[in-house]
């Protein structure tokens, strides 16, 4: 499906140039916050009187203002507005004139319509590394922004280095408001967890640590691990510490651990900052980087991965399914086993994203959302046989078999389970 990803703007002008109901131009002089000055305005006085005008300012043109032209003096190339602007037209500035009965909010709701007549058949596509089996658990919570998975796999092989365990309690250096302990029931992999109880007096940049034996991770691109947390956190409220140098006193590696739910184990994949320089570490650590008050935070399977040289093998359909209730995939005992303890990837795709501003920018094919609203806007604009002396009807008809054209190059979700 080709998708050029173009902007608002860029889809609103080409919809008016089919419609011809579009000039654009740029100033050539100042004017002011209710005149317009542009060499390429054509005609005689009066010539765009009732015409909308939609104009960029130059210093903000993420916020285009359209206006009325309440008068129009051809000698002097200059546009009068019925309501001021909020800026001073400059040289520079760029416009779209629209003739009636076309508007450009008009235009921006068909370029939305467009997008959801086709939401379900079309969708922007995404992968996702966001979840990992445990062997366990058969319920996993689908990544919000997914609204379709075509394909589900299971990362068989992958090229690591184990960093910590965590079958042993951080104990280095260990600051004097954190407990530190191996929990043997709440964790992730192997015999146990760190669980590291923070009490209230902690403050941010205390930080617990162990030593272990140096290692190159320089060839390693990831740092993963399972991190839980009895508080919600902001992404960066605690990060993980690598060094090569003992109780991590001047980290060659501080990595942001992403938000976290609370009182849910989330698997985190951080890509490491500067893996060249990573070729002797010998500590590890947690750092409480943000006051979140008294908590408790575990960690487990601290490892560094090649990412490149991942293996997926595809997870067999008949092993998992979508619980669109709950928002949930599911896999079925067959499945838990298939899976084991191994990272998931999901090839999807989100609903493809409405336009609301000048710069967002299309997910889906833009000949179709271009035909589609030129149908919708010609439609709307025509009458009944009597008073239809142009034949909009009949252009809209024309546009309506070009978007139906377009849409037949969309990819077939064939093997497509829908989420919501």
């Amino acid at each position: 499906m080709p998708v050029q990803a173009r902007t608002r703007k860029q889809l609103r002008q080409s919809i008016g140039y089919n419609l011809g109901a579009i000039e654009t131009g740029t100033t050539y002089d100042a004017g002011s916050t209710t005149t317009l000055i542009s060499l390429t305005l054509i005609g005689g006085d009066d010539n765009y009187n009732g015409k909308r005008i939609t104009v960029f300012d130059t210093s903000n043109s993420d916020s285009p203002e359209t206006r009325i032209i309440s008068d129009y003096t051809a000698s002097a190339y200059r546009a009068t507005l019925q309501q001021a602007l909020s800026f001073s037209t400059v040289a520079g500035d760029t416009y779209e004139i629209w003739d009636e009965p076309y508007h450009p909010d008009m235009i921006h709701d068909f370029i939305n319509q467009a997008i959801i007549d086709v939401t379900g058949q079309a969708y922007d596509p995404i992968e996702s590394v966001a979840l990992h089996a445990d062997g366990s658990s058969m319920r996993y919570d689908i990544p919000s922004n997914i609204s379709i998975i075509n394909r589900l796999f299971y990362r068989s092989a992958v090229s690591f280095t184990e960093l910590h365990s965590c079958n042993s309690a951080f104990d280095e250096t260990v600051d004097s408001d954190f407990t530190v302990s191996v929990d043997t029931n709440d964790k992730r992999k192997g015999t146990g967890a760190n669980k590291f109880v923070i009490a209230a007096g902690a403050s941010a940049g205390d930080i617990a640590t162990d030593s272990i034996t140096s290692k190159d991770i320089s060839k390693y691109d990831y740092l993963e691990c399972w991190v839980k947390s009895t508080v919600a956190t902001s992404a960066g409220n605690l990060k993980i510490l690598l060094d090569n140098s003992a109780s991590c006193a001047s980290p060659i590696e501080t990595l942001s651990v992403p938000a976290l739910s609370a009182d849910t184990w989330t698997f985190v994949r951080i890509a490491l900052a500067n893996p060249e320089t990573d070729t002797a570490i010998i500590s590890v650590g947690l750092e409480y980087d943000s006051d979140l008050g008294a908590c408790t935070i575990w960690l487990d399977d601290i490892k560094v991965v090649q990412n490149d040289t991942a293996v997926w093998q595809i997870f067999p359909k008949h092993l998992w399914r979508v619980d669109r209730e709950a928002r949930d995939l599911v896999l079925s005992e067959g499945g838990k086993f298939e899976a084991g303890y191994a990272l998931l990837k999901i090839t999807g795709g989100d609903k493809p994203a409405l336009l609301s501003a000048d710069t967002g920018t299309s997910e889906i094919d833009d000949s179709y959302i271009i035909a589609r609203a030129t149908a919708l806007a010609l439609s709307a604009a025509s009458g009944g046989a009597g008073t239809d002396p142009d034949s909009l009807r009949q252009q809209a008809a024309f546009w309506f078999s070009m978007a139906e054209q377009s849409k037949r190059a969309f990819p077939l979700l064939i093997t497509g389970r829908v989420v919501e």
